[in-house]
Formats: C-alpha cells, structure tokens, sequence
C-alpha cells in the first residue's frame, strides 16, 4: 500500500492494512536484529520539524530513516530556533521546508496543524502530535505492542488512565482499536480530564461499550492492557490546577497486586510519577518495549511513503 500524508488513524481504518504495516515492522526488526537491513531510501531527506519537545517520536524517527540509508535535517523548539521566531507562519515554513526534503515530520502544538501543512506541502507530511487532537504514529505503534503482546486485538479490555482530555496518545489509540471485535474500554480520569465528548460519541456510534470511572481500583482486575498517561502539566493554564490533579493515579507494586497476571501495562512516556520505578521490573511492563517498537513502525511507514516512489 503506497501512504502520502499521515495526519489521522481515521486513514487507517482497516484491519488488513494495520496487518501488513506490523508484517512489515516484524520483518525490519529481525533484519535489524541480524544485520541486513537494506538502505531502500537511500538519496532521501526527512525534516523532523518540532515545534514542541520529543524524545521517543523525533529520535526514531531519525534513527528509522538513517537505518534504512536516508538522511534527516532536523530543528527542535522550531518555535525558537527557526524562522517562526521572526513572525513567519506555520504554512510559509511548510512551503519552504518541503522544497528541502522528501517528507516533514511535523510536531506542533495547534490542533489541526498537520492537515494544514498537508493542504501546502509538496512532499508527504506525518503527524507527529497536534496539539491536543492526534499522534497517530504512537497509536500504530501501540496497537502493535498490544498485538505483539497479547497475541490479538479482538476480545480485549483496556484501561486508559489519567489525563484523557489532552491525550492525544488516548484519542488515536481509541479509533484504532475500534476496529477489532469484542473490545470494551475503561476510561479512569478525574472529572476535570475526561474524553472528551466527541469521542465519547464517535464509540457510541460504533456501538463499542465503555465505562468512565475515577476510582482505578474498580477496574484493575477486569483489563487486558492498563494504558497510563501523565497528567500534562503543558496543557494547563494554572499551575494550582495541575498541582491539584498531578498525582491522581499512582501505579506502584501495592497497585499492581489487583492486576491480572496476564496484562500489560502501557505508557506513551515520558512519565512523571504515575509509575512507580520498581514497576519497571514487573514482566507486565511493557512500555520500553512499547518504546522500542516505535522505531520499526515508523521505519515501515517511511518505507510506505518513500520506498516505492
């Protein structure tokens, strides 16, 4: 399947297409694991734009693209150290940009920012995180994770823990796996950080049943995969409110006797303190893992998008 522009998991609303992205990723890690990669873009230029930090998306990416013999140009805190400094617009930077490689990774805090630097560039652009609307790379790789993990994506239920109002991680990963059969969420937030009503309706028409609740000891005994997220200190206007609802959920080893022995515990990182650093040893943890696959995910998508132009 050829890709252009990654903007939304909303594209990727077939589980066939999802089944030959991880076929692909499967394939690129035991190559990279033995050391016979093959540099398919070799001759083409990322730009990793990134208007907010990273350190998981814009380091494997750039780490994807070299390992499959491309080459990246890369600016972090775009908003300071390029020409938007100087008052010029997201869309002029993208026009520009796209003269200089052959495809934008584009982080930005303005949702809607990616459809909008799709609508003006000449080269393929993917979503890298807009604002508080979608991350759909880390959705792909963690619906791969989930699928590596468990072994399927039918007949799960999931836990998604914390700050659900601006996760951008959490609106992506829902629409994902939304396709599957016999899924059933939890939705574990303050009152103050819940999903948001539009994809409360979008799973509704779905006829997918769910469950919000703010007590996650109600549900830790009932999920396949425990889905934590920090509570985003960058989206908050006020540093009283966010001190307020910073630490309300805590996973540590007295949390974890609830857990079902056969679940998982996700994290989009970087955390705070909602997981305890002694949870890190429990075989259930899999968000370094999860971590790690991001890499060979992205690097099948750039293949998509590149390798066969």
């Amino acid at each position: 399947m050829q890709l252009n522009h990654v903007i939304s998991t909303k594209q990727f609303l077939s589980p066939s297409f999802l089944a030959q992205l991880f076929k692909l990723a499967d394939k690129n890690e035991e190559d990279d694991r033995n050391n016979t990669l093959k540099r398919v873009l070799n001759g083409k230029i990322m730009a990793a734009v990134f208007y907010e930090p990273s350190t998981r998306t814009r380091f494997s990416f750039e780490s994807a693209m070299k390992k499959l013999g491309g080459d990246v140009i890369t600016t972090e805190s775009a908003g300071h150290f390029s020409s938007a400094i100087k008052g010029e617009s997201l869309s002029d930077s993208i026009r520009i940009i796209s003269g200089y490689a052959d495809v934008i990774v584009l982080r930005h805090p303005r949702r809607g920012s990616a459809k909008l630097a799709s609508q003006v560039s000449s080269v393929p652009v993917i979503n890298a995180g807009d604002g508080t609307g979608e991350h759909p790379t880390q959705a792909l790789l963690d619906i791969y994770t989930i699928e590596k993990e468990l072994g399927r994506l039918d007949n799960i239920s999931v836990a998604m823990v914390g700050d659900l109002l601006n996760g951008r991680t959490i609106h992506s990963l829902l629409i994902l796996l939304s396709l599957y059969e016999n899924i059933r969420f939890y939705f574990v937030a303050p009152s103050q950080l819940a999903l948001p009503d539009e994809y409360q309706q979008y799973l509704k028409k779905k006829r997918i049943e769910f469950m919000e609740v703010q007590d996650i000891h109600e549900v830790l005994d009932k999920v396949d995969v425990l889905y934590m997220t920090r509570v985003q200190k960058e989206r908050f206007k006020s540093d009283y409110d966010y001190q307020q609802l910073k630490n309300a959920y805590i996973l540590d080893t007295s949390t974890l006797k609830r857990l079902k022995n056969t679940a998982i515990i996700m994290h989009p990182l970087p955390r705070v303190s909602e997981i305890s650093l002694e949870v890190d040893m429990d075989k259930r943890a899999a968000y370094f893992r999860q971590a790690k696959n991001g890499l060979y995910i992205r690097m099948a998508l750039l293949q998509m998008i590149l390798a066969n132009e």
